[in-house]
């Protein structure tokens, strides 16, 4: 039987990062995973050029049911680390805005990288290897696999969680949690498109493909949630980085508000249009939304969009205004797992060590990424939690265990 100080499972972001980190400081380690094409969530994320971190990630931009949890590993290994590490392999990369980083040319940069620094550490690597029935032992834990069984002192999941189906995301990792006496966190998707009603959906229809700066919240007093981005309009709903974002909060039943124009005084630039011009109130619109919303907007509103704005009524103008600044729906669910980028909920972090990763249940036992109740907002978050968890983990994990 083959003996291992660690054996991680799941050779995702934070499962390779982890098994790099522990074999370079001098650990037996073994990393598996049940997928045949490895990283397939890198190789996809960012439109295939991985949005690998955010300058400006910290613990307010994560959600979790254990907000502070989360502070110990980012304090620990930050942003800047990750990046020295991409200099170091002389991936180009480039800042697109608000702190995001994507690789100048292909994700597969990271994961060539990410591949490296494993091989570095002489890690073993078996994919694909569906791991099977896991035991305590004697000496740790069983781990019964398609090659066989082998035995290991520590053992660090990171399986990830149950979005995107189609590349290989399960519940394995919740599920060995459980068998070790966890609780998991109620789960969902999130960064997701949202959809709407049949009625709703046939306007949304018409205006596919539109997409417009916008804010959108949800939630009242302490528990609203608020996100300046570009919303989308889709044959089923909305969607966009603003959706995408929002839905992290959002509660199935509960509205939506969205302001679609959050940068301008719509009822007074309506108000000096009106004085000073003869131009039709489709147009005068216009100059400030895209034409084809604008259209859509006055049918919808019951405005007529020919009339001369000079002719508007200033109550018919202000109506018209407010109704673009607060535009209130209440989707009917999400486009689910198989469009989210991440999973919302988990391991309940409330039992793990916050410093190492350590179950609080069972010594040597560690969660890592997106299999633990940390989820980050659009925009690299995500991918610098996995970082962070894997290198305050892979710090943790004892050597010599195997003789």
């Amino acid at each position: 039987m083959l003996k291992f100080d660690a054996v991680v499972i799941g050779a995702g972001a934070a499962g390779l990062h982890c098994a790099a980190i522990a074999g370079q400081r001098g650990l037996k380690v073994l990393l598996l995973d049940h997928a045949a094409k490895l990283a397939e969530k890198i190789r996809i994320s960012g439109g295939g050029r991985c949005n690998f971190t955010n300058r400006d990630a910290g613990p307010s931009n994560f959600v979790s049911a254990n907000p502070d949890f989360c502070r110990s590993a980012l304090a620990r290994y930050t942003p800047a680390d990750f990046i020295a590490l991409v200099d170091r392999h002389r991936i180009p990369w480039h800042e697109k805005h608000r702190g995001q980083l994507f690789c100048d040319t292909s994700s597969a940069d990271i994961i060539a990288m990410l591949v490296a620094e494993c091989d570095q550490g002489g890690v073993q690597r078996w994919q694909p290897c569906v791991p099977g029935a896991i035991t305590d032992s004697s000496e740790g834990f069983l781990i019964k696999t398609e090659r066989g069984t082998v035995s290991s002192a520590q053992l660090v999941v990171a399986t990830g969680g149950l979005s995107i189906p189609q590349i290989g995301a399960s519940d394995f990792g919740y599920r060995l949690a459980r068998q070790f006496g966890h609780r998991i966190i109620e789960t969902r998707p999130a960064l997701v498109p949202l959809t709407v009603d049949a009625a709703e959906r046939t306007r949304c229809a018409e205006l596919a493909g539109v997409a417009l700066p916008v804010a959108v919240e949800t939630g009242e007093g302490r528990r609203k949630s608020r996100f300046d981005e570009d919303l989308l309009f889709t044959h089923r709903g909305l969607s966009g980085p603003a959706i995408l974002q929002i839905s992290t909060y959002w509660r199935p039943g509960t509205p939506i508000r969205i302001d679609f124009t959050p940068s301008l005084d719509l009822g007074k630039v309506l108000v000096d249009a009106k004085a000073g011009s003869r131009r039709l109130l489709a147009n005068a619109l216009a100059e400030h939304l895209p034409r084809r919303f604008t259209e859509a907007w006055l049918v919808r509103a019951g405005k007529n969009g020919d009339l001369p704005i000079s002719e508007c009524r200033d109550r018919d103008l202000a109506e018209l205004a407010t109704g673009l600044r607060r535009w209130t729906l209440t989707p009917d669910g999400t486009e689910g797992y198989k469009k989210a980028e991440v999973t919302v909920g988990g391991v309940d972090t409330r039992e793990l060590d916050s410093a190492t990763l350590q179950s609080r249940r069972r010594p040597g036992l560690h969660f890592i990424g997106e299999v633990v109740d940390v989820t980050g907002w659009l925009g690299g978050y995500n991918f610098q939690w996995a970082w962070a968890s894997a290198a305050a983990c892979a710090r943790s994990l004892r050597s010599g265990a195997v003789g």
